[in-house]
């Protein structure tokens, strides 16, 4: 089977949570029997074809890129391309283009959208988009929800009920690097042990500025890990509230991304607005066996970390609640030990990357078996 996905942008690129969301997907299907390329945008696509373990990646040049919409009219003919190869096309949600490029292609292929999450910034725009969206959506044999958390709080996905099914997310350790002694070393002398860590790109609805105040005074460290349009800004508000405990570590590689997980305390998660709809970064603290901080926003961040089992679920966009779990996980070690042995095997129960790939692998063939014998759902294409 030949799955074609398509997404605004891939590794190497950019390393964020979608990508490896779209890398797990593919690896994890892999293992039953599909084969996988990855269509995306670049702003250099020399080579225009990489080669990695899950995927073929197809890069087509970058133009422009307003509202962070990622666009390039190279890919209207390359879609057309790859999903003559295709079987299936599997479509990451939103990325408006690419509603663009599929509706004027002429392309009728069985179609899957896993909907990563609600359009919630560009209101405005969204009322301009949603006819064109709503287009693109009928021609979807299913619309996959990350979690039930994010399907029951989606208003949009409600129109949709009769064609969505949950898949969560899920990683696969074995693309993981193990942790060598010596990378340990270097990272602990470096920022230390038993610290709180961020690890993501750095967006405004990370809510890393309330985690900034919350770190006032605080008698242990924070590592922040990764680079992002807010980066500035947040160095700034650190300098000017005189954080001396805050480590800006910027973009790390896998190797000391596991450092940091073993090094760490707990992981801190303080999104705060409905764009954060998964979270990968908890999937890792789950999967590397430590507890979570994470606010309440009805989406899969506190499907991921159960309250007061895995972790702590605090309200959104309060720096005094995320301050006392903190503390809390600092001065009670046990405490923070139990509630990561029962991340890891939450972990090991709904999110290894064989689950998804099964998961996924099977409804790729569900939804081609229903376009050969005809849909016997009777899905609504509301």
């Amino acid at each position: 089977m030949k799955v074609l996905h398509l997404y605004r942008t891939y590794f190497p690129d950019t390393q964020g949570g979608l990508e490896e969301a779209v890398r797990q997907i593919c690896g994890g299907a892999r293992r039953f029997g599909v084969e996988s390329r990855v269509l995306t945008l670049s702003d250099n696509p020399d080579p225009a074809i990489i080669e990695f373990p899950e995927a073929t990646v197809i890069r087509s040049r970058k133009n422009i890129e307003p509202m962070s919409c990622s666009m390039g009219v190279g890919m209207f003919a390359e879609f057309r391309r790859q999903a003559a190869w295709a079987d299936l096309i599997h479509v990451q949600f939103p990325w408006p283009f690419a509603d663009l490029v599929y509706l004027t292609s002429g392309v009728n292929k069985p179609t899957v959208i896993t909907y990563q999450s609600d359009v919630v910034r560009q209101r405005v725009l969204n009322m301009c988009y949603r006819p064109m969206m709503k287009a693109f959506f009928r021609h979807a044999d299913r619309i996959v929800a990350t979690s039930e958390n994010y399907l029951a709080s989606s208003k949009e996905l409600q129109h949709y009920r009769g064609r969505v099914e949950v898949i969560p997310l899920g990683l696969d350790e074995t693309t993981y690097p193990a942790l060598s002694g010596d990378m340990r070393s270097k990272v602990e002398q470096r920022y230390g042990s038993d610290f709180m860590l961020f690890v993501g790109v750095l967006r405004y609805y990370k809510g890393l500025h309330f985690l900034l105040e919350a770190m006032r005074g605080a008698p242990y460290s924070l590592v922040i890990a990764g680079t992002g349009p807010v980066e500035a800004e947040l160095k700034q508000q650190a300098q000017e509230l005189g954080l001396t405990n805050v480590h800006f570590a910027g973009y790390v590689d896998d190797e000391v991304k596991v450092a940091l997980f073993d090094l760490c305390r707990a992981l801190v998660f303080p999104s705060f607005l409905r764009s954060e709809a998964y979270g990968v970064t908890l999937l890792e603290a789950a999967m590397f066996g430590k507890p979570m901080i994470c606010a309440e926003i009805g989406t899969g961040t506190s499907f991921i970390n159960q309250h007061e089992q895995t972790g702590i679920v605090v309200e959104p966009a309060n720096s005094a609640e995320l301050r006392r779990a903190m503390d809390g996980l600092q001065q009670q070690a046990q405490r923070a030990g139990e509630m990561g042995v029962a991340a890891r095997k939450r972990y090991e129960q709904l999110f290894t990357g064989e689950l998804m790939g099964q998961r996924y692998a099977t409804l790729y063939r569900q939804v081609l078996d229903e376009k050969v014998l005809g849909s016997p759902q009777g899905n609504s294409r509301s």
